[in-house]
């Protein structure tokens, strides 16, 4: 494997061999694996899940990283074409990124969404253009549209507990301030489509997702004898659910106008999940990516409660992404 960029890469067998060996991995590590190699992060973004379990994932297969969090100790990188580079940013991705690249065995960027404009962020216009700066193998910690780490990390998720292949999984939109990018809900989406799950993608009227990313689901499904549909109906959504998978995100009828994504999100304080959302599906799983805003997106009772596996989804991180760094990188 040379990249990961994207599940979508992937058949469905071969993302199951990976998961496979993440569960051997987590089982009987193996701590000389890597012994030598040199893993390189850059993080445009925040991060404390895909950082951490990253460098300890490495470590634990006996090899090293680096981090690099831009315009923190180091220069600020400039990530646009043909920008005039007379503000803040002192260097180009065009050097930094192949300088970076040439320090390590494997690279890893993490660039979330302009959030601006729909078309750029659908085509992956920053990640696209970082990574056609190096041919050392590549790893996509988040970018604007994809989050495929941590859909793997929920694949695995799912089947360590057991959730049948072919069961409900809904992807529910809940509140938050302000617009959040796409990445994880796209994501997400695609991944239980093609586990071959029954996917129904519940939000309000505004948020629906990008027909780009549903018919990619869609075709995913069809291959996996999934499906997917949407739709604004919460009670019908959740009836014999057993996953409720819940991310916030922005509207994307006025991609990129906040004005107008605040106005859509202002009425909209009762997507905040709740014990009573599972009056239908009462043996139905939380999960959620995390961050997560606690009686915002979801209420402490349920966060807390019986029903969420937050914590073991953000666990299953560390052995997703050391399966990654394995198949990657293991000579």
């Amino acid at each position: 494997m040379k990249r990961f960029l994207d599940l979508n890469d992937f058949t469905r067998e071969e993302v199951l061999s990976l998961l496979e060996l993440a569960r051997r991995l987590e089982k009987q590590p193996e701590p000389r694996a890597l012994a030598g190699k040199i893993l390189g992060l850059v993080f445009f973004n925040p991060s404390l899940r895909t950082l951490a379990s990253f460098q300890v994932g490495m470590a634990r297969l006996g090899g090293t990283s680096f981090v690099i969090n831009p315009g923190q100790g180091t220069w600020q990188l400039e990530t646009r074409s043909g920008v005039t580079m007379d503000g803040v940013a002192a260097e180009h991705v065009r050097e930094g990124i192949p300088v970076l690249a040439s320090y390590c065995d494997a690279l890893g960027i993490r660039a979330f969404a302009d959030g601006k404009n729909l078309d750029e962020d659908l085509a992956e216009s920053r990640f696209s253009l970082m990574a056609q700066l190096t041919d050392k193998p590549l790893i996509n910690l988040e970018s604007a549209m994809n989050h495929p780490c941590q859909a793997l990390a929920d694949w695995k998720t799912m089947d360590d507990l057991a959730v049948p292949r072919a069961g409900r999984f809904v992807l529910s939109w809940a509140w938050h301030p302000r617009a959040l990018p796409l990445a994880v809900p796209a994501a997400a989406v695609h991944m239980a489509a093609l586990r071959g799950m029954e996917v129904v993608v519940l939000r309000p009227e505004g948020f629906a997702l990008p027909p780009a990313v549903m018919e990619r689901a869609r075709r995913a499904a069809a291959a996996s004898g999934g499906s997917v549909r949407e739709t604004t109906d919460r009670e019908e959504a959740l009836t014999g659910a057993q996953i409720l998978y819940v991310k916030e995100w922005g509207a994307t009828s006025p991609y990129g106008d906040s004005e107008a994504d605040a106005r859509l999100r202002a009425p909209l304080r009762d997507w905040c999940v709740r014990e009573d959302w599972f009056g239908g599906a009462p043996d139905c799983r939380l999960m959620h990516c995390l961050p997560v805003r606690r009686n915002t997106a979801i209420a402490d009772a349920v966060l807390d409660g019986p029903r969420s596996i937050v914590q073991r989804e953000a666990y299953n991180r560390l052995p997703a992404q050391m399966a990654v760094l394995h198949q990657m990188l293991k000579a």
